[in-house]
C-alpha cells in the first residue's frame, strides 16, 4: 500500500498509510487541511481534495493551534519527501479552511521564523488583495502598539515641549495625526516599496516574476514583522531590521534569484531615498549658509 506524506504549515509530519490517516483524522491527530503527496501526484494538496478521505470530512475535528502537534518519526523504508516549492501557498492562502486568526498566527510564525521555506511556498499569483488583507491586519496592530506607547510616555511629559495641559494635548493631537497617517500608509506603503523594489530588479536583472510575486513578499513581511513592535523599548527596531531580512530572502525565493541580488533589489531604493534626502538636507543648509554669510555682510 502506497504511503502518504503529510505535512502542516511547513512541517512535516511524516509518511502515513491511508489507515492511519483515517484514524487520524477521526482522533485529531490530523485535519483536512493538511497539505498530504503520495507518488504519482505533481503537487502537494489538502486532504479534503483526497477521495478515499471525502468521508471523514463530517466528523473531522476543529484545526488544532499551530505548533501543538507531536511529528512522529517516518516508516522505515519510505520515500524522501518532495520539494515544497510545488507553492501549495501560505496558511494565509488556506484561510477560509483554516480560520482567519490561526491562519495569520501560522502565516506570521513561518514568515518569522522560516523565511526560506515560507516564500518558497507561497503562491506567485492569486490576486493582491488577500496579501495586502494580510499587511493591514499585521501593520494595523503594529500601528495600534506604537499608538499605545507613545500615548504613555505623551502622558508621561517626555515628548511635550510644555510641563501643562497645553503641551499635553498639543502632544497628543500630534500622535492623533500621526497614527492616521501610519494607518493610511500601511495600505498604500506595500505598493510603493513593491513598486520601487521591482524596478530595482528590472534595472539588475532579476525580475524573473511579475510584479504581483513582488508585492507579495512585501505585503506579507509587513503583515509579519509590524506586531514585533509589541517588544518593549526595542520593538520598532526589531521590526525594522527583521523586515529587510524577510524581504531579502521572500524576494530571492520568489524571483529565483541568488540571494545578494535581491538584497542589492531591496537596499537600492532604501539608498535612493535616504542619499536623496541627505542631499537635500545638505543642500538647504548650504542654501541657510550662504544666506547667512551674506546677510552678515
Amino acid at each position: 500500500m502506497a504511503t502518504i506524506h503529510v505535512n502542516r504549515a511547513g512541517t512535516s509530519l511524516g509518511t502515513f498509510s491511508e489507515e492511519e490517516i483515517h484514524n487520524g483524522l477521526r482522533s485529531g491527530r490530523f485535519v483536512l487541511t493538511d497539505l498530504a503527496w503520495k507518488e504519482g501526484m505533481a503537487s502537494w494538496q489538502p486532504l479534503s481534495t483526497f477521495a478515499e478521505f471525502a468521508a471523514e470530512d463530517a466528523s473531522s475535528p476543529p484545526t488544532p493551534p499551530f505548533g501543538t502537534h507531536t511529528t512522529p518519526p517516518p516508516p522505515v523504508g519510505s520515500t524522501s519527501t518532495p520539494p515544497l516549492e510545488a507553492r501549495t501557498g501560505l496558511p494565509w492562502e488556506r484561510r477560509e479552511a483554516l480560520g482567519i486568526f490561526s491562519a495569520f498566527v501560522e502565516t506570521m510564525m513561518m514568515i518569522l521564523s522560516k523565511p526560506s521555506q515560507a516564500f518558497s511556498i507561497m503562491r506567485l499569483e492569486g490576486g493582491l488583495s488577500g496579501p495586502l488583507l494580510y499587511a493591514a491586519i499585521g501593520g494595523g496592530i503594529g500601528v495600534i502598539i506604537w499608538f499605545i506607547f507613545s500615548s504613555i510616555l505623551t502622558s508621561m511629559g517626555l515628548f511635550a515641549h510644555r510641563e501643562d495641559a497645553f503641551g499635553s494635548m498639543l502632544g497628543m493631537s500630534a500622535n492623533i495625526f500621526v497614527f492616521c497617517w501610519r494607518l493610511v500608509g500601511i495600505v498604500i506603503g506595500p505598493f510603493i516599496f513593491a513598486g520601487l523594489v521591482h524596478l530595482s530588479l528590472m534595472l539588475i536583472g532579476g525580475a524573473k516574476k511579475t510584479f504581483e510575486a513582488t508585492f507579495r513578499v512585501i505585503a506579507f513581511t509587513q503583515g509579519a514583522t509590524a506586531p514585533l513592535q509589541l517588544v518593549p523599548c526595542c520593538g520598532g527596531l526589531i521590526a525594522v531590521v527583521w523586515c529587510i531580512v524577510a524581504n531579502c530572502i521572500g524576494i530571492a525565493r520568489a524571483h529565483d534569484i541568488d540571494t545578494p541580488k535581491a538584497t542589492l533589489a531591496v537596499f537600492l531604493p532604501l539608498i535612493v531615498c535616504c542619499g536623496g534626502g541627505f542631499f537635500i538636507i545638505a543642500m538647504f543648509g548650504g542654501l541657510a549658509a550662504l544666506s547667512g554669510h551674506d546677510w552678515n555682510h
